[in-house]
């Protein structure tokens, strides 16, 4: 469910979901954030999902790993079209995807596109919309 730092805005006229973390969580709170995700992108039949994780900057591993082949791939087959994936992301923790071998490895393997989603990062909101609704 949403609490104060996790927000769910369902935008069905634009066929997106957008979700902001306004601070770090625990990785089992996170996982709990996907979960809420999904169930409102089920309820509200959007697959176009804008993740803000600007504010997020620590990085647990697991997660990277649990989203990409995991939970991503599941969205994906409940989906009623392509699951599209804007992560919207500082540059700061663009540096530390790109430092981090175990962050590379998660990105290179979520952008692929063999993937049942499409997923790309963006450290700007407007191109992040544009790609969602292209």
């Amino acid at each position: 469910m949403p609490t104060e730092s996790f927000t769910l805005t369902p935008r069905p006229d634009l066929g997106i979901l957008v979700a902001r973390w306004a601070e770090n969580a625990p990785y089992p709170q996170l996982q709990r954030d996907f979960s809420a995700l999904l169930a409102t992108a089920q309820e509200h039949n959007v697959w176009r999902w804008l993740l803000d994780v600007r504010r997020r900057d620590q990085l647990a591993p697991e997660l990277g790993h649990w989203t990409t082949h995991l939970f991503f791939p599941e969205a994906a087959q409940l989906a009623s079209g392509l699951l599209r994936i804007a992560v919207h992301c500082s540059p700061a923790r663009l540096l530390v995807y790109e430092s981090s071998p175990d962050q590379q490895e998660y990105i290179e393997y979520g952008i692929a596109s063999e993937r049942p989603y499409q997923l790309r990062l963006f450290i700007e909101e407007g191109p992040a919309i544009t790609w969602l609704l292209a």
